[in-house]
């Protein structure tokens, strides 16, 4: 099955280049980044706890949440009179896993993820 290009995104012509950069902009905050990796590792918070784990006031949290829901980057949950928030999809934390992984690579030498690779990857013995 062939795909269609012109239609997947995949071109520097395509229609969501623009909103592509949306969402490099809306990533473009480390307080926002740290929450996407909360919500990776815990698959869904509350603002309290959100506020918590990246060390700000529940207000400040609650903005940057609101502007990732408005950006469909986060969506929520409620149970109660508490509000439970969780990535939308995978795709924003595989944007931020790779730049942290690019950052490493601007340290210079080889990267920790390399040499988790490295670690796991089987031994190979000579003929």
């Amino acid at each position: 099955m062939n795909a269609d290009t012109s239609r997947c995104g995949r071109l520097p012509e395509s229609e969501y280049v623009e909103l592509a950069v949306e969402v490099f902009s809306m990533l473009a905050d480390a307080t926002r980044v740290r929450i996407i990796m909360a919500l990776r590792d815990a698959s869904e918070l509350s603002v309290n706890r959100l506020a918590e784990t990246v060390d700000k006031s529940p207000a400040a949290v609650s903005q940057h949440l609101a502007k990732l829901r408005l950006a469909r980057i986060v969506s929520t949950r409620q149970e109660g009179t508490r509000i439970f928030y969780r990535l939308e999809n995978e795709h924003a934390q595989q944007l931020v896993a790779d730049a942290i992984f690019q950052a490493e690579h601007s340290l210079g030498g080889t990267p920790h993820h390399h040499r988790a690779a490295d670690a796991v990857r089987p031994a190979v013995s000579e003929p």
